[in-house]
């Protein structure tokens, strides 16, 4: 997941409200269920020691969310009276998630809105095809193409004065076929889409399929469904959920090969709070790992005024030079210092359940 999105969090001081909210099912008393759950909301954050003012913006922000038609929720970061991010959710949280912390609880934005991979659906025939934009939040329109309109059937004869016909309806085939999988990488590179999908006879999918440039082959898949059918939600859902696994494995498969000792005796990955507490400080952390159920995720951390300013007991800070610190979450901490460095982080959540050992760990930009 790419951060960059996060550095308007890291630019000012906390404390921080942090709240992560799903969206109602509509009735007819949604607007009154927002209200009472703003009211909620801003009254724990006054219980965990918010000021007025920022709780008073919290529950403004929530209660305006009865106006939106996003289907899992929100995140709102507040400090000092003023929303400062309020991201979409991909996922809807389980219940409410409220905390008021030195530094905003940015962790469970990796499952609630990391690896949300935008496809472009492409419903291709003889003819042409129609593309369909598909996220977590909704679809729209992403175009079409329309290649030769004829000849694109064959006839039954077996007579050989129908041959030349027939070669012209074969080339009128692949004609349309190259002109489609132009139009879709074109559609793929100014949607930024991370998955393909072929919708169509076998034929045509596969025509399409191995037209497309090389650099795309690994972001295709082609649907089940034949000709004339449109893919349900959950069709793209499951699509949508194996790339994320897909590549969740990648990743992990990459922090056990470099986990074990390089050729000068120091490993090429980290995990435990140590370990990634001297990385982050060095600027060292490529990829930052984390599985949010494990014991590290929220082991309490040392934190300064700037993002390198972390470590394990508070006495370190001392030595390094810093005099105001405060105790903050490992997970929340670790996020804050790639954010700086420009280093994305991954839920490896799908795919391990023992690695990293402890839920964090990282590839690192040199060993």
């Amino acid at each position: 997941m790419d951060l960059a999105f996060l550095h308007p969090l890291y630019e000012h001081p906390g404390p921080w409200a942090s709240v992560y909210v799903g969206s109602p099912r509509p009735t007819e008393d949604t607007s009154h269920e927002r209200h009472l759950a703003a009211v909620a909301v801003a009254r724990e954050l006054s219980t965990q020691g918010a000021d007025e003012e920022t709780c008073v913006a919290v529950r403004e922000a929530l209660e305006e969310l009865r106006h939106s038609s996003e289907p899992h929720g929100r995140a709102v970061f507040a400090r000092a009276g003023e929303v400062v991010l309020d991201p979409a959710l991909t996922r809807s949280p389980e219940g409410s998630l409220v905390r008021w912390a030195p530094l905003p609880h940015t962790a469970p934005l990796l499952e609630l809105a990391g690896e949300d991979p935008v496809c472009v659906v492409a419903y291709v025939d003889r003819k042409g095809a129609d593309f369909e934009l598909r996220g977590a939040l909704g679809r729209k329109g992403a175009g079409s193409v329309a290649g030769r309109q004829w000849p694109v059937h064959r006839t039954s004869s077996a007579d050989w004065s129908e041959r030349h016909f027939q070669l012209r309806v074969e080339n009128t085939w692949e004609h349309n076929a190259a002109e489609i999988a132009d139009a879709l990488a074109v559609c793929q590179e100014e949607t930024g889409a991370d998955l393909l999908i072929l919708v169509g006879d076998d034929r045509e999918k596969r025509s399409v399929h191995e037209r497309l440039p090389k650099r795309l082959h690994g972001r295709v898949v082609e649907a089940e469904h034949g000709a004339g059918s449109r893919l349900l939600d959950e069709d793209v859902e499951r699509a949508r959920g194996e790339h994320v696994r897909q590549r969740a494995e990648r990743e992990l498969e990459r922090f056990l090969a470099a986990r074990a000792s390089g050729d000068d005796g120091r490993p090429g990955a980290v995990e435990g709070v140590p370990a990634l507490v001297e990385a982050a400080r060095e600027h060292r952390i490529d990829e930052l790992l984390i599985r949010p159920d494990g014991p590290d995720a929220h082991r309490v951390v040392w934190v300064g005024e700037d993002p390198d300013q972390l470590a394990v007991r508070r006495t370190d800070l001392k030595i390094l030079g810093e005099q105001n610190s405060w105790s903050a979450r490992a997970d929340d901490a670790l996020i804050r210092s790639v954010v700086a460095t420009g280093a994305p982080a991954l839920s490896v959540t799908p795919v391990a359940e023992e690695v990293p050992v402890g839920g964090l760990g990282a590839l690192l930009r040199w060993a």
